[in-house]
């Protein structure tokens, strides 16, 4: 029988006895932004697969891609935030409010609070640690791993954890739609590293891959020293 094989009859006989699975087995898989990973784009929407191996990324990259020349302007990317404003808008009063804001974070796109609910899950449990039963190293080294991509992050192309809220330029709570198109402007040069005015898809696929896989390294470290401190884990997600 194929090693592969083994491995797999293997685990079905511990998974079914109950018996601890070997360490090699608990290697996280490293994805490379194909294959129904989820995207959210720089400007925060989420673009969920609608089939096992679709590439997230490609279908927006596509729907921004107007003129079909094969690479993304600044101002295609202004244009589809200025699409994406008036979906958030919803009351269509010319900015994204406070409501319309929270709507966004829990409902459009509730992947960025998935932090702060595994933060409270962990500390939920009969048999977790309080702060008090935990060592200040502990602590300190539990605050430094969650030092890794938070949010919208963990699904994105740049180090934005909410990306709608951080357009708020002028931080008045209210988002305008001259905010929200200054936004994108800002976030396409972060994205041209070349400073070629253009992006391509196979560009943005080296970044999405990059990301997912310093995600889940980081999701890797916490769970293993989760597991040194005696904090319950949370289902996997």
């Amino acid at each position: 029988m194929p090693l592969p094989s083994l491995m797999l009859a293997f685990l079905a006989v511990a998974t079914q006895a109950g018996a601890p699975l070997p360490v090699t087995a608990l290697k996280p898989v490293i994805v490379t932004g194909r294959g129904g990973v989820p995207f959210i784009t720089p400007m925060g929407e989420p673009i969920r697969a609608r089939t096992p191996n679709e590439d997230t990324l490609a279908r927006w990259f596509g729907q921004v891609d107007v003129n079909h020349d094969g690479v993304l302007t600044a101002a295609e990317m202004q244009a589809d935030a200025e699409r994406y404003f008036q979906i958030l808008d919803t009351n269509h009063d010319g900015q994204i409010d406070p409501d319309e804001l929270v709507h966004y974070e829990w409902t459009v796109a509730p992947e960025i609070q998935l932090n702060s609910r595994l933060r409270k899950a962990r500390g939920s449990g009969e048999s977790a640690k309080t702060d008090g039963e935990q060592s200040d190293e502990d602590r300190e080294k539990r605050l430094n791993l969650d030092q890794g991509l938070q949010g919208a992050a963990r699904y994105g192309l740049l180090n934005l954890p909410e990306p709608v809220a951080a357009a708020d330029a002028d931080l008045d709570r209210a988002i305008s739609l001259q905010e929200f198109r200054q936004a994108a402007l800002d976030r396409f040069r972060l994205l041209d590293t070349a400073h070629a005015d253009r992006l391509s898809l196979q560009q943005l696929e080296a970044l999405r891959a990059a990301a997912l896989q310093e995600r889940d390294r980081g999701k890797h470290r916490k769970n293993a020293e989760d597991m040194r401190i005696g904090v319950p884990l949370p289902p996997d997600g």
